[in-house]
């Protein structure tokens, strides 16, 4: 039997936890034509939510346009992974893919190959000009153009939408801004996993998307949802855990589903058709997961200040939520003043090994946080 357990990459299908509430929003903002920035830390599951969301919307009433941005590098990348993206979401065979993408990116020389399976790929030559602003209109342009034919409303995903802050300019964001003004009906959806850049975008007055739209913070998935999901996919092979042992895998790794489906994973490898999980098999699988990871860890953590690692130690013994400014905090895990934790903080924050939340911080690799608990 198959293992029903899923991480990494889109997990989609049965695989997917709940999230009925989060689907039904999106879904919703999709239908209105609405603007909205869903953010989160990394491997929440955005990716896998919004391509949920878009592929339960009837394609005969939607254009359903996603771009992944984690690839480009400039404005150059935006505007032709965008153009791409529009293009091939509109036709599906050689001719029409070359013909859409002509009539609305005539300015990026387009053209048409065939991958290994057969499949049209579409592609453009867009070399950098002083014109690059008005191609770039060109192609955020193209969005309303169709939802002008009245024929279908048109959903536009932006993935990864932090990385237009790795630009060098913001073009990109004033060009959009402009876009999403006008756009009546186009509903656009932007995605980001650095919480506390897509907020530093949205909420700095000076920055060109300010207040452009609304706000969707995504959280872990309850344990309440994680009970029933974990359950049943183990009974379905003939192996039984208990209520206790998935909340004891939901404290270890915080709800987040990346590293719940990952434990799970192993944990369901780990047990016998027949057999009922135990504390210890719990045990077994966690350590099996910190031992593959040992060596990056390791050297994670020998890449580290001291006040970087007094700061993660505390973090990885104190409760959500804990106040890291603190006195007490300063005081229990020796980082001798707040100055020294908040530059501590920002240092790790800028490296991505801990995230904000609700006015503290958290370590991003739950798996890494059970390391530092039991090595420091």
């Amino acid at each position: 039997m198959r293992n029903p357990f899923h991480y990494g990459g889109v997990v989609t299908g049965a695989a997917f936890c709940n999230r009925q509430k989060e689907l039904h929003d999106l879904k919703r903002a999709m239908e209105n034509g609405d603007k909205l920035f869903v953010y989160s830390e990394r491997r929440m599951g955005k990716t896998s939510l919004v391509k949920t969301a878009l592929a339960q919307l009837d394609a005969e009433r939607f254009y359903k346009i996603y771009v992944d941005l984690w690839p480009t590098e400039g404005e150059l990348t935006f505007a032709t992974a965008t153009a791409k993206a529009i293009s091939e979401a509109l036709s599906t065979t050689a001719d029409k893919l070359l013909e859409t993408a002509k009539r609305f990116f005539g300015r990026l020389a387009p053209s048409v190959t065939l991958d290994e399976s057969g499949k049209p790929q579409v592609s453009f030559r867009l070399r950098a000009t002083k014109e690059t602003g008005q191609e770039l209109e060109e192609v955020l342009e193209a969005p309303t153009k169709l939802s002008q034919h009245g024929r279908k409303q048109v959903v536009v995903v932006f993935d990864e939408f932090q990385q237009v802050l790795e630009y060098g300019s913001d073009l990109v964001e004033r060009k959009l801004r402009s876009i999403i003004q006008t756009h009546e009906g186009t509903a656009y959806i932007l995605l980001g996993s650095r919480k506390h850049l897509i907020q530093q975008m949205v909420l700095d007055e000076s920055r060109p998307l300010y207040r452009a739209g609304g706000h969707y913070p995504l959280e872990p998935i309850a344990e309440k949802h994680w009970l029933p999901f974990i359950q049943e996919r183990f009974e379905r092979a003939d192996k039984q855990i208990s209520a206790e042992q998935v909340h004891s895998i939901y404290e270890l790794t915080q709800g987040h589903p990346f590293y719940t489906q990952h434990l799970c994973h192993a944990l369901w490898e780990l047990c016998e058709p027949g057999a009922r999980i135990s504390d210890d098999l719990v045990e077994e699988a966690v350590q099996l997961l910190l031992e593959r990871e040992s060596y990056a860890y390791a050297t994670l953590w020998e890449s580290l200040s001291q006040n970087q690692r007094r700061f993660l130690e505390g973090l990885a013994h104190e409760p959500p939520g804990a106040k890291p400014f603190s006195a007490a905090f300063i005081q229990t895990y020796r980082l001798g003043a707040a100055s020294n934790a908040q530059r501590a903080a920002e240092a790790l924050l800028s490296r991505d090994v801990i995230d904000r939340d609700d006015g503290s911080y958290l370590m991003a690799d739950r798996f890494f946080r059970i390391w530092v608990q039991r090595t420091t």
